[in-house]
Formats: C-alpha cells, sequence, structure tokens
C-alpha cells in the first residue's frame, strides 16, 4: 500500500466575519460590572498596514483566579437554533471578536485574577496556524516570560494604559516591533518559549 505525505497547511479566510464572530462576543464582563475594564487595539501586517478581516479570541481567568468559567458564550435559541450569544450575567472568561475595517478589535472584560495577563490567539488571512500571545495589563516584574525577554520585544506585551479602565493593546504579526508570540506546539510538559 502506497503512503503519501500529508496535505500541508493552508492559508484560510478572510471569511472570519461569516462563521465565527457571535452577538456580543467582545462582552465578556456581566453587563453594568463596576470593575469592567476595556482592552483594545489593532492588528497591523508586516507593512503597517491594518488588518481588516482578522479575529481575536481571548482567554483569562476569573477575577478570583479561577480558571473554569461558566457556560454560556455560544448559547443557541432552542426554536431557531441560531446563536444568540452571552447571556449579559455570566462570566465565562472567552471572548472572540473580529476586527473592524480599520483593524481595530474591543473587548469588555474583569481583571484577571492570579496573573497579570489576558491570553490571546490571533486568526488572520495568510497565517497557516493561528498565533498565541498575551496582553499583559500589569508590568509584572516577577513573571518569567517578561523576564526572559529584553526591553524592546518585552514593550510589545504591555498593554498601555490609556485612561481608568481602558488599555491599548496592538497586535504586530511582522516586521518592525512585531508582537512577541508564543510556541505551544510540543511542549505538554515544558513552559512555552516566545518566537
Amino acid at each position: 500500500m502506497a503512503t503519501h505525505p500529508p496535505t500541508p497547511s493552508q492559508t484560510v479566510g478572510p471569511f472570519y466575519g461569516y462563521a465565527l464572530p457571535f452577538p456580543r462576543g467582545g462582552e465578556v464582563a456581566p453587563c453594568g460590572h463596576p470593575d469592567t475594564i476595556t482592552l483594545h487595539g489593532y492588528v497591523y501586517d508586516g507593512a503597517g498596514q491594518p488588518v481588516p478581516d482578522a479575529l481575536i479570541e481571548t482567554w483569562q481567568p476569573a477575577p478570583d483566579g479561577s480558571r473554569a468559567g461558566a457556560a454560556g458564550s455560544l448559547r443557541r435559541d432552542p426554536v431557531t437554533g441560531q446563536v444568540v450569544g452571552r447571556d449579559g450575567v455570566a462570566f465565562t472568561g472567552f471572548g472572540r471578536v473580529p476586527t473592524d475595517t480599520d483593524g481595530h478589535w474591543a473587548v469588555r472584560t474583569l481583571p484577571p485574577g492570579g496573573v497579570s495577563y489576558i491570553s490571546l490567539a490571533v486568526f488572520a488571512r495568510g497565517l497557516l496556524h493561528h498565533l498565541y500571545t498575551r496582553a499583559y495589563v500589569v508590568d509584572e516584574p516577577g513573571d518569567a516570560l517578561l523576564a526572559s525577554l529584553d526591553p524592546e520585544r518585552r514593550g510589545t506585551l504591555i498593554a498601555r494604559s490609556e485612561s481608568p479602565r481602558t488599555y491599548r493593546f496592538d497586535i504586530r504579526l511582522q516586521g518592525a516591533g512585531e508582537t512577541v508570540f508564543l510556541d505551544f506546539a510540543g511542549c505538554a510538559d515544558s513552559a512555552p518559549e516566545p518566537s
């Protein structure tokens, strides 16, 4: 029997705006919660141009440090089967938002407990595999990842405080000021290494 090499990866998209976002995907914090923070920014390509069809996913622990989250991000209408999104009450720890025509994205969430960052995955045209990074809302001196990077690279992981409870985190896919991305391939028993 002949064996064949696996089919190579292909780029996907740009169709994220059609299939993956869901209603209120960026509203991770319960409606009206007094501790809500906004994390937002732009996604830029290697030429410094905004990427209008990327998708950003966020994951984080709850303010008390728990990681279980609550079910409910992708609730469906029991009659139509349509995705109706969040219930506006439960904190799930998960967000998913597309970039707009200017490459902008925004998530309203609660401060993460037990860590000083929110984990992100970036999906975009031209990427064979999505990219992982972190947005630190606090420049944590004792953090092992931050301590392993030179100051210029470390700066690509720090979200800038713009106003009370609002942080800006731009993602540069390549080129000058490229965001530090994490490689989780084959490291089930070891800590992720920055790439």
